[in-house]
């Protein structure tokens, strides 16, 4: 009698644990769903080829909310990868194919981090000497590019993405031969024409 009421008390504590564990699991899969599905995904569509891009809003959420507004309005149509330097990084977002600046947003408030780093594929937001004057344009990192980092060489550069997809076009650009433009070095002589930029989910 006291094995079999022992039996079965192993039992019922061996069935809670299943389910507790089966439960947490559950929790577990859905929350990293939940993060999945917050980190947005877009297309970069050249003509040169296609970029995927992942978006990260868990480091720098204004920078990616201003680029997805960029993005939607479809601001990016038309406008060209205008600094291109190899083994470097490849930067566009901002100049239009006769290399006119287009008009932009309010700027972006930096957000780098000196744990979010410039490694090779990672999007940056392109700025002047001020940390805060981010607006449309980005880069992509050809290497790691460590004096970008944030605490290294000053505020840094905010990364907010990474290709995922793509990154021989991004070295196939890198590659364009390039000259100068009025005052602008380094500007593909063929332009890297940036069609669109789209959710992927679109």
């Amino acid at each position: 009698m006291r094995v079999t009421t022992l039996r079965n008390g192993v039992g019922i504590i061996l069935s809670t644990l299943i389910a507790s564990a089966l439960l947490l699991s559950n929790a577990t899969m859905a929350a990293d769903e939940d993060k999945a599905n917050t980190m947005p995904k877009v297309i970069i569509e050249t003509s040169e080829g296609n970029i995927e891009v992942l978006l990260r809003p868990d480091v720098a959420p204004k920078t990616v909310r201003n680029f997805l507004t960029y993005a939607d309005d479809d601001f990016y149509q038309g406008t060209v990868f205008h600094r291109v330097i190899p083994g470097f990084m490849i930067q566009g977002g901002g100049f239009t194919e006769a290399m006119d600046n287009k008009a932009v947003r309010e700027p972006v408030e930096l957000e780098a981090k000196p744990t979010v780093k410039n490694l090779r594929g990672t999007l940056a937001m392109a700025r002047t000497n001020n940390p805060d004057s981010a607006t449309s344009q980005f880069f992509i990192n050809l290497v790691d590019n460590d004096f970008l980092n944030a605490g290294t060489n000053g505020p840094g550069y905010t990364v907010f993405g990474r290709v995922t997809s793509g990154m021989g076009v991004v070295d196939s650009i890198a590659s364009t031969p390039t000259g100068r433009h009025q005052a602008m070095g380094d500007v593909p002589k063929t332009p890297v024409v940036i069609n669109a930029i789209r959710r992927l989910d679109d």
